[in-house]
């Protein structure tokens, strides 16, 4: 492979993910909405962090319940006591990502 097909290659991929993630911002921001809609909208950044945060803290196995990752969620829980009171992303992955470390080093 030479470089200029190594190049277009990197490009070709930057540009099909792009794409897919930052077309639907432009073109969702030119659209006026109902109201409902927009409050529909609103709830859909908190429902995937939800879910996310709920993926990350439980282990899933066929034909069982699922099962707490414990020290996930010791860390989980200062990370989201600053995060209710600073409201700053930067401080909420600090503390959750110095908890964890604290935890792994003592388990």
């Amino acid at each position: 492979m030479s470089n200029q097909q190594f190049f277009l290659l990197v490009a070709g991929c930057a540009i099909v993910t792009w794409v897919p993630r930052v077309l639907p911002f432009v073109l969702a921001s030119r659209l006026v909405f109902p109201e409902k809609v927009n409050q529909f909208l609103n709830y859909l950044p908190l429902c995937i962090l939800t879910a996310l945060l709920v993926q990350s803290l439980l282990v899933f196995r066929q034909g069982q319940w699922p099962l707490i990752k414990v020290p996930e969620l010791l860390a989980c829980l200062p990370a989201l006591v600053v995060g209710y009171y600073t409201k700053d992303l930067m401080k909420i992955v600090i503390v959750g990502v110095v908890t964890i470390a604290l935890l792994r080093l003592v388990m």
